[in-house]
């Protein structure tokens, strides 16, 4: 037959819940085991005690025998006696008549010996007293004298200690489940709080986030994290949205150019020239819309960070003068002037295929929104902690408004619908940058327009995102 399982309330499966319970058990074992320690140690101190007190008390009375007789010894215990804490005494001649002290008769051989005895005076309210520790010694004209201490007080010690330890046994395993269990409420409310958060995300709520208690704990900062990571995913969701809204709006018109030409050809072109004709201009349409999909699978490849593995260290200034020489004639061509300020920098850790990409793309960028006769500038400078490239030119330049959309996909100026291009230049810009973690800003050059990357000089920009 088959058993059913007992399970434990949700409170009590807790981490914090099982960690507090553990604590206080180990704290009652140690509780318990320091009692036991402290228990012996005070008993074997007291105990020593007591016999050093009677042993001393011993000689001095024989002292007092030797100095005065009899007559001294007594009146030294008839004054002993009454002295606060005072010990037990007892005084026998020979005979075995007491001549002083309240000890039982004294028998035997001089000796350490444990006895029973009843109360100081026969009148005397008080509990009897259970056990005295008592020296019996003999002097040289026989007469018996004994010390004795009450062994009760030792007792009532080790009770007290027994009596405190057994509360802190008790206390301590109740304080730490009330604290466990105060604790894993706690757990549990942040812990629900996540769970409801996730459970709102997982039904379409990409906006939804934890809620952070300002504490800086361990759990605020996985709150944090996590935070951090539904933003990303957030961000990566909308730039997929939006790329999918692009192609579908972007890519419509050099496909349906594609269809109409080659559906034009099949019903007018009478020749095999035409026909020829058709095919050139249909596999450079469909050339165009293969690079725009290249550009974007290549944009993809860098956001999801594959090439960051082969980062290595990088002469900003030898690539960005590569680039210039390669641009130069292609300036002329174009009669642009393109010029150069490269200073000695430090060099930055990267991706030297991906970097010159992004400069080529500023550079042609430049190249060809601007009209005959402007400038384009490529400069290289250091900054406090890093590098700073920038790539300006002196043309009519991008109003502020529209500064912060230039850098998205397919975003080109009604200006610019007339040039080539995909509109995808300097979203690959600024997907390269965001991989070497470096600062981009677009900003007036007045005139023109100037775009500023900025490197933290030998490495990368930590573990964060940059702002742009």
């Amino acid at each position: 037959m088959r058993r059913s399982r007992v399970h434990l309330p949700r409170l009590f499966r807790t981490a914090s819940f099982v960690l507090a319970a553990s604590y206080a058990a180990l704290f009652a074992l140690s509780a318990m085991i320091l009692g036991a320690v402290s228990l012996l140690t005070i008993h074997d101190a007291l105990d020593r005690q007591t016999t050093d007190r009677i042993a001393s008390e011993v000689a001095t009375l024989e002292t007092s025998w030797q100095e005065g007789g009899l007559a001294r010894l007594l009146a030294t215990v008839h004054a002993r006696e009454h002295a606060p804490m005072a010990l037990d005494y007892g005084v026998e001649d020979a005979a075995g008549n007491r001549l002083a002290g309240v000890l039982p008769p004294l028998k035997g051989k001089p000796a350490w010996f444990t006895l029973n005895a009843g109360p100081r005076r026969a009148d005397s309210l008080e509990e009897p007293r259970e056990r005295l520790r008592v020296n019996l010694a003999v002097l040289a004209d026989g007469t018996r004298v004994a010390v004795g201490a009450d062994l009760s007080r030792i007792d009532d010690v080790e009770e007290t200690v027994l009596t405190a330890f057994g509360w802190v046994t008790v206390l301590v395993p109740g304080l730490g489940i009330i604290g466990g269990i105060l604790l894993s409420l706690g757990f549990l409310r942040r812990l629900d709080a996540i769970t409801r958060t996730a459970e709102a995300i997982i039904a379409g709520d990409l906006h939804r986030r934890i809620p952070l208690r300002g504490s800086g704990d361990d759990l605020d900062r996985l709150a944090g994290t996590l935070n951090a990571m539904l933003d990303r995913i957030g961000a990566l969701m909308e730039s997929l949205r939006q790329v999918s809204n692009d192609i579908a709006h972007d890519l419509r018109t050099p496909l349906s150019r594609l269809c109409q030409g080659l559906n034009a050809a099949r019903a007018k072109a009478g020749s095999a020239e035409e026909f020829e004709a058709a095919i050139d201009h249909a596999i450079a349409e469909a050339e165009a819309i293969l690079q725009t999909f290249g550009a974007l699978l290549r944009i993809a490849q860098i956001e999801a960070g594959s090439r960051r593995a082969g980062f290595r260290e990088v002469d900003l200034r030898e690539l960005a003068a590569s680039v210039a020489e390669v641009f130069e004639p292609v300036a002329e061509d174009q009669r642009h002037r393109l010029q150069t300020e490269l200073a000695e920098v430090p060099r930055v850790q990267g991706d030297r295929e991906l970097l010159v990409q992004m400069l080529v793309n500023l550079v042609e960028n430049g190249l060809r929104h601007t009209p005959e006769g402007c400038t384009v500038r490529v400069a290289l400078a250091p900054v406090p902690g890093g590098v700073e490239l920038s790539v300006a030119d002196d043309g009519p330049g991008v109003p502020e408004t529209e500064r912060g959309r230039i850098l998205g996909r397919f975003y080109r100026r009604e200006t610019s619908r007339t040039t080539p291009g995909s509109g995808l230049g300097l979203s690959l810009v600024a997907a390269v940058a965001d991989l070497h973690q470096a600062q981009l800003a677009i900003e007036d050059a007045a005139p023109g327009l100037r775009v500023r990357i900025r490197f933290r000089a030998g490495g990368q920009n930590g573990c964060g995102r940059p702002g742009r």
